[in-house]
């Protein structure tokens, strides 16, 4: 830190203060604790899981997140001496929570009700509907009764899934009434054990399946300005039955025009949401040169993935949610370089031994990085069930094609050695 940051924690105390509000165990309190740290910011964290961070320039309480009016009461309480200048929420179990407790000390936020239209996919489609924003046909149904009377109320092919969580988990693409009844099983087993209101338990979503491929959008609203960071291409056609996350590059190899209608629509979407500060994450289809709005956060992307964002635009993502926060205007340059990501995908159930081939792969060009993220020992649960990667593959290279070859190549090199599952197992 530059000796004009280093500060006390006497000064910390009287100075200015962010609540953080994250689970415990998220990839991305690091980097945001370091933002905060290169700007002289004290760090408030929220979080359910407990915080001993020896540290002059963070702090934090524990909450129970599953009790969101007794969460909200703990922090205006544990925040009344604090000058606190901003209050983040860093996933989307937290977005809402954020924004009230933005609303009750006059900070910049979102409107309470936007904020949940980004956790809550049915009540988004529902906002959506008959605005200018091309959605899927859609029909929200309860899932004791679908189970029961497994014949969809959309068209075949279409696609199942929860209403409120990320990651692809339980999303499912069915064909006929057979595969609907499954698909049903397997949701139920999901929801089940969720930190989850029993409403949301009982919800799930059915929409029509839109061919072509997907692109992720990543923006900054400021005063209802949307401005792009990045556009990512995902070059894998994702048909189903899973929806699995893999490969990310950017820039994006689209028209102008195309990226422009992109950009259209989210902003259009944000509108109708009513979201206009903070980051967003959405998520789009082109089928026939139309673009589809599939869903948004209003959040960043996740993971160790914001790394990505770093390599494209030479700037910390969390750097720039809290300058945004802070109404400081976020300039970013224009792309010299291409980036790309693979989210390592686990394909098959088992217990991880080792991966081989971890430093060949690294030795290779335009290999920025790669990270694998469970350990040894523990169980690996493909999706639509499993909610984890098995790692991340960074690169950078002068073009988007070599960043997505480089990322296809490393991988190659990379042999995932697992054994049966016999027993029950701890999950990471």
């Amino acid at each position: 830190m530059s000796h004009q940051n280093q500060i006390n924690a006497a000064d910390v105390s009287k100075g200015q203060c962010i609540v953080l509000i994250c689970p415990h165990s998220s990839y991305r309190l690091g980097p945001y604790l370091k933002s905060a740290e290169d700007l002289g910011i004290h760090v408030l964290v929220v979080s359910q899981g407990e915080h001993s961070l020896v540290s002059a320039i963070a702090s934090g309480i524990h909450v129970d997140f599953s009790d969101q009016d007794r969460a909200f009461k703990k922090i205006i309480s544990a925040i009344e001496s604090r000058n606190v200048i901003a209050v983040l929420g860093i996933d989307d179990m937290t977005v809402e929570l954020a924004a009230r407790l933005s609303v009750s000390q006059g900070l910049v936020h979102n409107d309470v009700r936007a904020s949940v239209f980004t956790r809550r996919k049915d009540l988004a489609r529902g906002v959506l509907k008959g605005s200018a924003v091309s959605i899927p046909e859609f029909s929200v149904v309860r899932l004791a009764d679908l189970a029961r009377n497994p014949v969809s109320p959309v068209a075949y092919p279409c696609v199942i899934k929860p209403v409120s969580l990320s990651g692809s988990r339980g999303v499912i693409c069915v064909n006929d009434n057979n595969e609907l009844a499954i698909a049903c099983k397997t949701i139920q087993g999901i929801l089940e054990n969720e930190t989850l209101s029993d409403e949301e338990k009982d919800t799930v979503l059915i929409e029509q399946y839109i061919p072509g491929y997907e692109f992720a959008f990543e923006g900054m609203l400021h005063k209802g300005e949307l401005q792009c960071l990045a556009l990512f291409d995902k070059p894998d056609l994702m048909q189903g039955p899973y929806f699995e996350e893999t490969y990310y590059i950017t820039p994006s190899r689209l028209s102008d025009d195309l990226q422009l209608k992109i950009k259209d629509t989210v902003l259009q979407a944000c509108q109708v949401y009513g979201l206009k500060e903070g980051p967003i994450h959405a998520e789009v289809r082109i089928d026939k040169g139309e673009v589809w709005f599939m869903e948004m956060a209003s959040r960043t992307i996740g993971g160790q993935c914001a790394q990505l964002l770093q390599y494209a635009t030479g700037k910390s993502l969390e750097g720039m949610v809290i300058q945004n926060a802070l109404g400081k205007k976020i300039s970013i340059a224009e792309n010299t370089q291409a980036a790309g990501v693979l989210m390592i995908p686990i394909t098959e159930r088992g217990l991880l031994r080792r991966v081989e081939g971890i430093l060949e792969a690294s030795k290779m060009q335009y290999i920025e990085d790669i990270e694998i993220s469970i350990s040894e020992g523990y169980e690996l649960e493909p999706l639509p069930t499993g909610y984890s990667y098995l790692g991340f593959i960074f690169s950078r290279a002068p073009t988007p094609s070599l960043a997505e070859q480089a990322l296809r190549n490393a991988h190659k090199k990379l042999k995932i050695i697992t054994s049966p599952v016999l027993f029950c197992t701890q999950r990471q």
